[in-house]
């Protein structure tokens, strides 16, 4: 018999379900609830009794189905169908209705929301929950979150968790809600005994949205002997089930032997075609070698012939070196040759300046004599005739200092030819030279005003001489003049030839220098040049014997997994139920909370700790269930057929 939706409308059909002997659920008084108070209280601890056995009768109908099933759950199993119906009427039972703006919504996705936030475990449920885009509802949403929680067998955990704390969950329920009273609490111990249960439920696919809560009777009315039946049903079934898991085993073993084969082809025509590269690489190793010495040898004849030409260099620089010092050693002879002949020159002047001295002495000494003659003129006419002596006298020493002149204007026309020389020489010292000349040409032009006067004194006998002696001083002080202005000349003139001497020397060596460092760096620039190429070809040959040894070692560690696949593959056989009395991997025995649990791989028996992994294998087309071992194998073959 199949009833309507909400839990309090079908519980007339409950009371049908307990026989003669049970009670109305809702009393007489049902239609009129909001008449009395007490017949309100007494209708809702009614509607909590009959939601509770309903529930008892649900998880007792699910387990014993289960059991005699022997295998994991699918979601179009009908008792776990209808465990899920009535466990939405018990969520919705007392549930406070939310004012929006489309109307008043009831929704038991919000106190299941809460669990998240006081139990961080569930976090991985509610977050797949959210992600599902085929759940647009809060109901889908609910019903969703009920499935992963029985699949991860914390459902009455995560209930529990609820139930400690009241005060959160007072405001999506009623105070007289099945949630908020003792019955909530009894539903959770009942819901612990799911945990012996193992579900494989798809929620992809199913419309969980628009599904109708309808509880179907029927399956809580069957007879005894029907479980009977059904025992001997489900025994066939198991039998059906290893039967079809043996041959998808042979199946899958006889496929994974000959990808192994091919696999060790592959291996084999690999391995072979590294070890052709690998004698090829030796000899191309062995060439490189071989070249890399050949050019060691082709730099150190470089390096000799750089040295070499050094050593040249130097000796050429020596060469130089010396040449310099001789021409240098030349020219300090000239220097001394032309100090010697200036010594000379001022020695002659001395001379010149004391015959001089001399004549003014015998110029004063005269003008003394023609005092005295003046003097004596009108007195003695006897001293005439001696004066006319002294006149002969004074006309020889005139004409001695006429010779004189004529021997100094000799000595300085010698002078002038050493001043052209040294005009020659240095073209710096024309211009100082052609002043001397000019000014000798004045002291020339002044001596022989000097003479003309001379001449003249036997007429004047005057002040003359006072004026020659003034000329003859004024050229004293050029010639003292020049002199210096020489000396200075001379000394500035030795220090650019110095200077200029010493900057050649430099720019030779400067030169010659770079020249050197040139021809070096294009050698340095080739050597650099095969270098770079020598370590580039080495750096090549060094990558590939890398790449060929991981290549090796790979195969290696494929042949050795495959190795170990083989082994492990070999004499797998499903246990049955009555053979193993304890885990094969932790060894603890079995009992009503440690069940059985098969493993769809080896066929082994697993307590469920051991057994909780979950992958698709090629005989099933859902993930199922996997020990440990079988699981790390398992990985581990599809990382490697991955890479």
């Amino acid at each position: 018999m199949v009833f309507g939706d909400s839990a309090w409308g079908h519980s007339r059909d409950l009371s049908q379900l307990r026989g003669c002997g049970a009670k109305r659920p809702w009393g007489e008084g049902a239609g009129h609830r909001g008449r009395q108070t007490g017949a309100v209280k007494c209708h809702t601890m009614e509607e909590r009794s009959n939601l509770m056995n309903m529930m008892k009768l649900s998880i007792k109908v699910l387990i014993q189905s289960a059991l005699s099933l022997g295998r994991t759950l699918d979601s179009d199993f009908p008792p776990l169908q209808q465990f899920f119906v009535v466990m939405e009427h018990c969520l919705k039972h007392g549930l406070k209705a939310k004012k929006s703006f489309i109307g008043q919504n009831k929704s038991f996705f919000g106190p299941l929301e809460l669990v998240e936030k006081l139990c961080p475990e569930a976090s991985d449920i509610a977050t797949s929950v959210k992600n599902l885009p085929e759940l647009k509802t809060a109901i889908g949403r609910g019903r969703a979150w009920l499935y992963l929680a029985l699949m991860q067998k914390k459902l009455a955990d995560y209930l529990k968790v609820l139930l400690d704390h009241k005060p959160l969950l007072s405001e999506f329920y009623e105070p007289d809600a099945l949630m908020m009273e003792e019955e909530g609490a009894v539903i959770v111990g009942l819901l612990v005994g799911l945990n012996v249960l193992d579900a494989n439920l798809c929620l992809k696919g199913e419309d969980l949205d628009s599904q109708v809560g309808v509880i179907d009777f029927s399956l809580y009315l069957k007879d005894i002997q029907n479980s009977d039946d059904s025992k001997q049903d489900a025994g066939i079934t198991a039998v059906l089930d290893q039967k079809h898991y043996v041959e998808e085993l042979n199946r899958h073993l006889s496929c994974t032997v000959g990808d192994l084969q091919s696999k060790i082809d592959c291996l084999e025509k690999t391995n072979s075609k590294l070890q052709e590269e690998l004698a090829a690489a030796t000899d191309r190793i062995g060439s490189l070698q071989e070249e890399q010495q050949q050019l060691k040898h082709q730099n150190e004849l470089i390096r000799e012939r750089s040295e070499k030409s050094v050593e040249v260099t130097i000796q050429d620089t020596k060469i130089e070196l010396d040449t310099y010092k001789q021409s240098r050693q030349g020219l300090d002879e000239m220097y001394s040759d032309v100090w010697k002949q200036l010594k000379e020159e001022k020695k002659i002047r001395m001379e010149l300046e004391k015959e001089l001295e001399l004549q003014i002495g015998m110029k004063t000494e005269m003008e003394i004599a023609m005092k005295l003659l003046e003097k004596d003129t009108h007195e003695k006419q006897d001293t005439l005739v001696a004066l006319r002596q002294q006149l002969e006298e004074v006309k020889a020493i005139n004409l001695q200092m006429f010779h004189k002149s004529q021997n100094s204007e000799s000595s300085l026309q010698q002078k002038k030819e050493t001043i052209s020389s040294f005009e020659g020489k240095t073209n710096q010292m024309m211009s100082t030279m052609k002043q001397m000349e000019e000014r000798l040409q004045h002291a020339e032009q002044a001596r022989q005003v000097a003479e003309g006067k001379n001449n003249k004194m036997k007429q004047e006998f005057g002040g003359r001489i006072e004026t020659l002696q003034q000329q003859l001083s004024q050229v004293d002080n050029q010639c003292s003049i020049l002199e210096k202005e020489l000396k200075s000349e001379k000394e500035q003139r030795q220090t650019l030839q110095r200077e200029l001497h010493q900057e050649k020397d430099t720019t030779s060596l400067l030169k010659t220098e770079l020249q050197q460092m040139e021809g070096l760096k294009k050698e340095l620039r080739k050597l650099q040049d095969e270098k770079q190429q020598l370590e580039k070809v080495c750096e090549e040959q060094e990558q590939a014997l890398q790449e060929m040894g991981l290549h090796l070692s790979q195969s290696k560690l494929k042949m050795e997994d495959i190795k170990e696949v083989n082994k492990a593959l070999k004499g797998h056989t499903w246990l049955k139920d009555d053979e193993a009395t304890h885990c094969k991997q932790c060894e603890k025995d079995f009992s009503i909370s440690r069940r059985k649990h098969h493993c769809r791989n080896c066929g082994d028996i697993f307590c469920n700790t051991c057994s909780s992994n979950e992958l698709a294998l090629p005989s099933y087309p859902k993930p199922v269930r996997v020990c440990d071992t079988c699981h790390t194998l398992l990985l581990q073959r599809c990382s490697s057929t991955a890479s």
